[in-house]
């Protein structure tokens, strides 16, 4: 692949995920009908859908079909909706923008985003445990990397450490720790999906690339770290200076503008260097990693 074709290749895979969410979501004229707008409201809107397009992409340099990874990016995608839910309602961060809309508590209430959030949880280990594209021992096995990815031992534990955080002076190993949880895990579970379905997963291909999903999504967050300082909000879709309101510890506050540029960089870098025994259907995930820390949004 000699061109970096990623924007037709992201917008493919976005178009893909998108009918795939649209036919597992409920309808929204179906009861409860506010509970299943509120989800619908919450998955459908305009999103990077970096989650999926990861599993899709981590699918092509791995040989393995797209259809076997539809349930999995859709659960992905459902996972990574409500977290956003859950993390814009007052308890939390109290946002009142989200992909540049009203977030869903403020869309609707409270109690429905609430709601709509858990359900979409539930939903998505139910779309992976049914999916019958792969075998029952990859649905199990892709059920618990979501699990272990988006429970405590993850995505909601690093947000629980990260409200500890709140007004306290964190280091650099601190710091990393939130953000592995908080957002890499969910990455790295994206990642590991299409190993998971592939019918002879080999081991050195599944351990480099699992190292270039934890170099990304600790870079995804520095770089969301950065644009929450020198992000427009008509842009990036959501207020920025919001960590700073909230006086959490992020890279650019430990580490200045500068130093947490060179940092993203250089897990960057090291993303690059995991993928060195993939060929060129790896390319797709090598240009992500870029987009990663060039992305204003």
């Amino acid at each position: 692949m000699s061109e970096d074709p990623l924007g037709p290749l992201m917008a493919q895979c976005r178009e893909r995920v998108q009918g795939v969410l649209d036919g597992l979501l409920p309808a929204a004229d179906t009861s409860p009908e506010r509970l299943h707008a509120a989800m619908r409201y919450a998955v459908l809107g305009s999103g990077k859908r970096v989650r999926p397009v990861l599993a899709y992409t981590a699918g092509l340099a791995v040989g393995v079909p797209w259809e076997r990874l539809d349930a999995a990016a859709a659960a992905l995608e459902m996972i990574h909706a409500s977290s956003l839910v859950h993390d814009d309602l007052p308890a939390i961060d109290d946002d009142d923008l989200r992909r540049g809309r009203p977030t869903c508590h403020r869309a609707f209430d409270e109690a429905t985003a609430l709601l709509a959030g858990d359900a979409l949880q539930t939903l998505a280990f139910g779309v992976l445990a049914e999916d019958e594209a792969n075998a029952p021992s990859a649905r199990i096995q892709m059920v618990a990397r979501l699990a272990q990815a988006s429970g405590a031992a993850g995505m909601l534990g690093g947000q629980a450490l990260d409200l500890a955080s709140e007004g306290r002076r964190l280091d650099l190993a601190a710091l990393k720790n939130i953000h592995s949880h908080k957002t890499g895990a969910l990455i790295r579970a994206a990642v590991a999906m299409a190993p998971i379905a592939a019918d002879t997963p080999e081991a050195d291909a599944i351990e480099a690339l699992d190292r270039y999903a934890a170099c990304i999504g600790l870079a995804f967050q520095v770089q969301d770290d950065l644009l929450d300082v020198e992000g427009d909000t008509a842009v990036i879709g959501k207020a920025s200076g919001a960590d700073a309101a909230h006086h959490k510890a992020t890279y650019p506050s430990l580490l200045g503008l500068d130093a947490a540029h060179a940092a993203a960089q250089e897990l960057v870098d090291s993303a690059l260097a995991a993928l060195s025994g993939f060929d060129d259907r790896a390319d797709p995930l090598r240009w992500i990693a870029r987009y990663i820390i060039d992305r204003d949004r």
